[in-house]
């Protein structure tokens, strides 16, 4: 260890005062703020994650502090991340849908070390987000409905469309008949059939 001096002239006279008898730097650490913070919000959490150098990973703790965008941040929540993981889940329901959030994070040396103490780094930049909202049932029913309402009105109109086309064919099978029946009594008769015939062909085609 280490012991710190305060020295200095009061009143024309030089003093010195042990500050720190016993001053261990690697018990007065203040690190770096965590880097590269990201976040991904989906319609069921947000996941928020961040780096720091390897060999310090499993040595460190974390706070998360996260707002509305709009805010100031002596509104903002703040979040103890569980594990010494550089990642962090917010649930869906902790934030309101369609507004956006922004997000800060901050490290130092775990509790859990004894060789080692820091107080708390700098907070990190930041970085925004918003929730991923899923469509309300109310919609889902409406867009069904929708749905099956224009696949009735298509099926309708096909099987309209069929039967006119069903209708028009006996009409002209009719008129084909009783011509037919006519042309066999004379062959002036048969020889205007045959024509017609010809013009009806011409009709369906």
């Amino acid at each position: 260890g280490y012991r710190v001096y305060l020295q200095g002239s009061f009143f024309g006279h030089s003093r010195t005062y042990i500050t720190f008898p016993e001053y261990s730097p690697r018990r007065h650490i203040k690190l770096d703020p965590p880097l590269n913070i990201q976040s991904n919000a989906t319609a069921s959490k947000c996941q928020i994650w961040w780096s720091v150098p390897k060999y310090l990973a499993e040595s460190l703790q974390y706070e998360l502090q996260y707002k509305e965008y709009s805010m100031s941040w002596e509104m903002a929540l703040n979040k103890t991340v569980p594990s010494w993981l550089p990642e962090l889940a917010i649930e869906a329901s902790e934030l309101r849908g369609g507004v956006a959030y922004t997000a800060r994070v901050r490290c130092k040396v775990s509790d859990n070390e004894d060789s080692y103490r820091s107080q708390w780094s700098e907070w990190s930049q930041t970085t925004v987000f918003q929730r991923a909202d899923v469509p309300k049932l109310s919609e889902k029913i409406l867009n069904n409905r929708t749905i099956q309402f224009l696949f009735i009105l298509l099926s309708f109109a096909t099987l309209l469309y069929l039967c006119w086309n069903c209708k028009l064919s006996s009409r002209y099978v009719i008129a084909f008949r009783q011509k037919a029946s006519c042309a066999l009594t004379s062959p002036h008769q048969l020889l205007s059939f045959s024509h017609s015939i010809i013009c009806t062909m011409g009709i369906l085609r």
